[in-house]
């Protein structure tokens, strides 16, 4: 069976560097970073300082008031998020067969800061005194249930919960819903927000952390200094469609997706497996799903997280999927400027990946100042390049050896 062609028509994020698709792309191409002093809390007994948080975001601004009462922050992401998406791929439901059109939105952690507010609640007033919208607020999967309720969308809705790599999951799951028959259209992609005390502290006593109080030396992939990652939060949304779909309601196409590949290290809770071996594997499945060579890919936005076991492990995954090739293709950590958005990741950097070959711009690794020996691929360190490249790829790789891969293609309308 011949398999349908899937494109990207809309792109929607709220992230640390901007709260509109415009808005972050513009800040990422000068290379600014979103990193900054912790406001969600008091961090005074706190040994780590920072974040990327998302600023000035007023839900009340995106949503329904009473509804965004009703959710909890990474919901408020996702769908102001997927409104943008929708909105720019110029989606009116009332032409559109609903029944064949899916929401695939992952979220790693859910509600977390609900879930800590709550539970002080219950300790003083009683446990049946918690908001009777507790669970479905804080549950992980209530992001894709609403997006989907928003936009009365009756395919399949489900939320990958993969870690950090859950939002690369959630586009490559679109992709081959969408290839293979299933459905027409899908909104998918990541949202995260757990900068709380517990969330930051749980993260902080495993030492996975920067504890730096620098914001230019906190997140660094790659860098031989970097000391742990910087937590993030936001959302990153795209619209898939099935290529006929989209030329036959005359829609703007980004990019085309053409890959998916998703493995388990089976290796360890936390750590990837030696010589980023399960996160290779993704790669390489991901490559020959498209049915191309690894040389045909021009750029990848790495997973990259700034710490040492990741950006070494990645490296070597890299060059052992692409030999000599490696050092010809252009690497970048969009994550330099964003922070870790965990659950979120793979959305956002699905939205600049995108972005880049539609713009034939490719952004930079900013903060890299100290060479690694490990690390000696073409990082583009704190300069963004204009170029144009036919495939580019992102990868993302999660606790629990979760792994997975897109491919993209520059479109040629």
């Amino acid at each position: 069976m011949e398999k349908r062609r899937v494109v990207i028509t809309g792109l929607g994020t709220v992230n640390p560097t901007g709260n509109t698709v415009a808005e972050s792309w513009a800040a990422v191409r000068r290379g600014e970073c979103g990193v900054g002093p912790i406001t969600h809390y008091d961090t005074t007994n706190s040994k780590v300082k920072l974040a990327a948080e998302v600023k000035n975001f007023d839900p009340a601004e995106r949503i329904d008031k009473r509804e965004a009462r009703k959710m909890a922050r990474f919901t408020q992401f996702a769908v102001a998020a997927a409104a943008e998406a929708m909105a720019d791929a110029g989606i009116d439901m009332e032409q559109t067969d609903a029944n064949r059109f899916a929401t695939i939105i992952s979220s790693g952690i859910g509600g977390l800061p609900t879930i800590e507010e709550e539970h002080a609640k219950g300790e003083v007033k009683g446990f049946d005194k918690v908001s009777p919208f507790f669970v479905p607020m804080s549950i992980a999967n209530i992001a894709a249930g609403q997006v989907a309720i928003r936009f009365g969308l009756k395919g399949m809705c489900t939320s990958p919960v993969t870690a950090c790599a859950g939002g690369t999951n959630a586009i490559g799951d679109a992709f081959h819903r969408i290839r293979d028959g299933y459905e027409d259209m899908a909104i998918c992609g990541g949202t995260e927000s757990c900068i709380s005390p517990l969330g930051v502290g749980g993260f902080t006593s495993m030492k996975a952390l920067n504890t730096t109080e620098d914001p230019a030396r906190a997140s660094i992939p790659f860098d031989a200094e970097r000391g742990g990652f910087v937590i993030g939060e936001g959302a990153g949304m795209l619209v898939l469609e099935e290529l006929g779909h989209a030329q036959a309601r005359g829609a703007k196409i980004y990019a085309e997706v053409v890959g998916y590949g998703a493995t388990c290290d089976a290796h360890h809770i936390t750590a990837p497996a030696p010589n980023g071996e399960g996160g290779a594997r993704s790669m390489a499945l991901a490559i020959a799903d498209a049915g191309i060579q690894p040389s045909d890919i021009g750029y990848i936005n790495a997973h990259g997280t700034g710490t040492h076991l990741n950006d070494s492990g990645e490296t070597a995954a890299i060059k052992a999927v692409f030999g000599e090739h490696a050092y010809k293709l252009h690497v970048s950590s969009t994550k330099s400027m964003t922070g870790h958005l965990l659950g979120g990741a793979g959305g956002v950097e699905g939205v600049f990946t995108a972005l880049a070959l539609h713009d034939r711009y490719l952004p930079a690794t900013i903060g890299l100042k100290v060479p690694d020996p490990e690390c000696d691929l073409d990082y583009l360190p704190n300069q963004g390049l204009e170029e144009q490249v036919e495939y580019a790829l992102s990868d993302s790789l999660g606790f629990g050896g979760h792994n997975a891969c897109v491919v993209f293609k520059r479109w040629e309308g």
